[in-house]
């Protein structure tokens, strides 16, 4: 959400005055300092967010190092319905939930990936990705460690993932997903399990090579040598998984191969091959990522020859547990009793579910609120979503019967359903990525439905509070208003795991006990120290090296995907339906 678009929604003194109490916009340390206090007045207890401190560079250029900075105040966004005095003495905790997404564990030493373009695609490659198992363990801690929200004091009902679990659809990354969330013995590296083999030792100057002194691009910047990492980053540890329930959403990345090309039955062998392209030349660069953009089919067609053929392809140890999965196979896996942990079996995935390849569900957040998980991924190609009309058709239905009433598509009321519960959706994708309409090849006659249609739909149902998605990897809120104040939403998306700033989100609903609901989001780090130590090589230390690692990507939009002020610590209002 863009500052413009908010004034758009309230007014300019109103959207000023917020923008000024949310982190960036002081007039003095004592303004903010006075911010903070009012935050943590409101709150049962501040510590462990981004209310309390939030990871921070320091110095001006080159590499710079993190450290604990002053948090983020709370912004009361009323664009849907107004705050009403007294509220924080009426209210009554519904619900509470975190919301991981993006996690992106990453198999750094496979064959089909694409390092070398991440001169035109920051997520081609990433100087923090062999490190992606730790920070998400370390999200883990933090989640366990703080276990209630900080401004109902409501212990968490659960933790939802909202998709790209893993990054390249490889069973070997789906293994080490289920384990960071439900506990067990983790090896993150595949291949040879004495020795890394993948571009960060390959003496390229376009890599990272943390262990040598080799003056490559990244040490250019400033980048650390750092003796023992690379071994260090695929030592094996224990994942402490989570203390609560846990759910999964599927994403593109879940779904398709590298999170984008069709299975054309070509990149599976080369998944599990001996062969690893490590560059190519900028001509073949550039047709690779056009064909990326364009025509996936012709993507994966054009890797298959530059394996075969290229000039900087290394030999590497061939792996199975590499070979890409299915979607009933991702379903699956989670139904494995040892990837059960806190529960629920299968995570919201049932084995009729698996069978049937329908990987979208419902489940019980808390008595009376029910979340709607959806699949919106097209495995057509591309990177982007919809939603078909089998999908689209069970979502309806499941709406009316949740609801006591809701509008036609001419405004009219309709009585009808047995339950009355307030609602939250989860998807992958966000309402302005959902345009790739291609037919899915699950069902190439089935029409294909956009994130506009999808909004419409929501808006006639006012049991409808909040759609909760990732994708874009930044942190964006979105008021959905409407005539009828009952029939407006908010839509919550937050940053990836994988990318600076690395945050989940707490989401607590509550009422207020004067015709309104508060949402409050709060932005979450991982346990992990915010200073790092460069002749250190722990678990600890290893965790806030993924954070220090990816704010200081050279490829990466830290301010771009961080998101304002309004988009970080929020109380959103809404209408609560009358019943």
């Amino acid at each position: 959400m863009t500052r413009r678009s908010f004034v758009g929604g309230v007014s300019a003194t109103a959207a000023g005055a917020a923008l000024s109490l949310a982190g960036g916009t002081f007039a003095s340390a004592a303004e903010r300092d006075r911010a903070l206090a009012a935050t943590a007045a409101r709150a049962v207890r501040v510590e462990g967010t981004t209310l309390e401190q939030v990871a921070t560079p320091t110095g001006t250029t080159g590499y710079r190092r993190l450290a604990a900075g002053p948090g983020w105040p709370l912004v009361v966004r009323a664009e849907l319905a107004a705050a009403q005095p007294g509220r924080d003495d009426r209210r009554t905790a519904l619900a509470g939930f975190v919301q991981f997404t993006d996690l992106h564990l990453v198999d750094t030493e496979s064959p089909v990936r694409f390092e070398y373009l991440a001169r035109f695609n920051d997520s081609a490659h990433r100087p923090q990705e062999t490190l992606t198992t730790r920070g998400a363990s370390s999200l883990v801690e933090r989640v366990n460690a703080l276990a209630a929200g900080p401004h109902t004091g409501k212990a968490f009902n659960l933790v939802m993932t909202t998709g790209d679990n893993t990054d390249n659809h490889e069973h070997i990354e789906l293994d080490w997903y289920l384990t960071v969330m439900s506990g067990g013995r983790l090896t993150p590296s595949s291949g040879d399990p004495t020795r890394y083999e993948g571009v960060q030792d390959s003496g390229s100057s376009a890599f990272w090579n943390p262990e040598t002194s080799f003056r490559d691009d990244y040490k250019a910047k400033g980048f650390p040598q750092l003796p023992g990492f690379l071994n260090a980053s695929g030592r094996s540890f224990d994942a402490p998984g989570l203390q609560v329930p846990w759910y999964s959403t599927v994403g593109n990345h879940d779904d398709s191969l590298e999170g984008s090309l069709p299975d054309l039955g070509l990149l599976g062998a080369l998944y599990a091959g001996d062969r690893k392209l490590e560059g190519c030349n900028d001509a073949d660069a550039a047709k690779l990522m056009e064909a990326l953009r364009r025509d996936p089919a012709g993507a994966a067609l054009l890797l298959g020859r530059l394996l075969a053929d290229g000039s900087a392809v290394r030999r590497i140890t061939p792996d199975e547990r590499r070979r890409p999965f299915t979607l009933k196979e991702f379903g699956k896996a989670h139904l494995d009793p040892a990837y059960t942990g806190p529960g629920p079996v299968g995570h919201g995935f049932t084995a009729d579910a698996v069978g049937s390849g329908k990987l979208y569900y419902t489940f019980r957040i808390a008595n009376g609120v029910l979340g709607i998980s959806l699949d919106t991924t097209n495995q057509a190609g591309f990177a982007d979503g919809s939603l078909g009309t089998a999908q689209l058709r069970w979502l309806e239905q499941t709406l009316q019967a949740h609801s006591g009433h809701w509008y036609d598509g001419d405004g009219r009321t309709v009585r009808g359903g047995q339950g009355n519960d307030l609602i939250v959706l989860f998807s992958h994708h966000t309402s302005t990525t959902m345009g790739n309409l291609l037919p899915d090849p699950r069902n190439v006659f089935e029409k294909r439905h956009d994130g506009n249609e999808l909004v419409s739909l929501l808006t006639r149902y006012p049991n409808v509070v909040a759609w909760v998605n990732g994708h874009t990897h930044e942190n964006r809120i979105t008021a959905h208003g409407h005539a009828v104040p009952e029939r407006a939403f908010w839509e919550i998306n937050t940053a990836s795991h994988v990318d600076f700033p690395q945050h989940a989100r707490i989401i607590e609903i509550a009422d207020n006990g004067d015709g309104t609901l508060s949402l409050f989001t709060t932005l979450i780090e991982s346990a992990a120290p915010y200073a790092t130590d460069f002749n250190d090589t722990s678990d600890a230390n290893l965790a806030a090296l993924y954070r220090e690692l990816s704010y200081n990507d050279p490829y990466a939009t830290p301010a771009q995907k961080l998101g304002s002020p309004v988009d970080h610590n929020t109380e959103l209002l809404l209408t609560k339906p009358t019943g």
